[in-house]
């Protein structure tokens, strides 16, 4: 087994004063499960699923289940929140059913995609490494701590809210841009199967619309469970409102759309119609096809 090199050492740790941080500004006012508050207890069992599901995978050099276990921890930890609750309110039952709903319909999504084409080639390089492969697990713990953060804040929180207007608004926003995810996860798929597209790129649907509008309906609907949170939120629970943001920052500048315009680019860059696509379709925010 090769050892960590220093770089992924520094990120893991990193990842973790984060995780770390964020655990204590959203235990703030938060419920407890005997001297230990919820919220942390939520998030560090994210990051230790994780690590115990990247043993096998690094054992085996596989990522076929990586997205089904991003999901399943989603869905785990807003159990735990819920479960150890004593009275959940409406908010706090709502918000755990929208993310519910979204990491098992995109976990099961992910993992029948991943299942049919054999392998994920963003982890070609990644998973031969033990320190690569293991910040990448990592890091997917991270992401389910900050995306999932101001909904677990509130669902651990001992403050109830009843739901206003914005809380309804936050809902409707959530169901746009889920909406928006399906439909073009869907189109995608539809679009692959065709076997004289295998080798195409997208550029119907939604896809006429953005480059990738999947992306664009995902950091919608978080922003919809931002909204949703925010009036219960007090002090450094504030924090937690960087689900949307931190979503952004990671799907635009980091695993996202620039690993995938990457690989758009080595297989149809220079063909005249793709060129054309990409100058024509925005990256992410959605413009009527001229």
């Amino acid at each position: 087994m090769s050892t960590p090199s220093s770089s992924s050492v520094l990120y893991i740790l990193s990842s973790l004063v984060l995780v770390s941080g964020l655990a204590w500004a959203g235990s703030q006012g938060g419920a407890a499960v005997g001297s230990v508050p919820l919220f942390a207890l939520c998030l560090g069992f994210a990051i230790l699923l994780q690590w115990v599901a990247f043993i096998p995978a690094y054992a085996a050099r596989t990522e076929r289940y990586f997205d089904l276990m991003g999901s399943l921890t989603y869905l785990s930890v807003i159990a735990l929140g819920i479960g150890f609750k004593p009275e959940p309110d409406l908010r706090s039952i709502l918000l755990a059913g929208l993310v519910t709903i979204w990491a098992a319909r995109l976990g099961t999504f992910l993992f029948r995609r991943v299942r049919a084409e054999g392998k994920d080639g963003r982890f070609d390089a990644i998973k031969q490494s033990f320190g690569r492969f293991l910040f990448a697990w990592t890091l997917q713990g991270v992401w389910v701590c900050f995306t999932a953060g101001a909904a677990l804040a509130v669902i651990t929180s001992n403050r109830a809210v009843p739901m206003e207007t914005i809380g309804w608004l936050g809902l409707l926003i959530w169901s746009f841009g889920f909406l928006i995810e399906v439909v073009a996860d869907r189109q995608k798929s539809r679009f692959r199967q065709e076997p004289t597209n295998k080798k195409q790129f997208i550029s119907s649907g939604l896809w006429a619309w953005s480059r990738h509008p999947n992306y664009f309906g995902e950091i919608v609907l978080w922003i919809g469970v931002a909204l949703i949170a925010a009036p219960v939120l007090q002090g450094w629970q504030f924090i937690t409102l960087l689900s949307p943001v931190f979503v952004t920052i990671l799907l635009t500048m980091g695993s996202g759309i620039p690993m995938l315009e990457e690989r758009a680019d080595d297989t149809w860059g220079g063909q005249a119609d793709y060129e054309e696509y990409k100058a024509s379709t925005p990256i992410l925010l959605p413009r009527a096809p001229r």
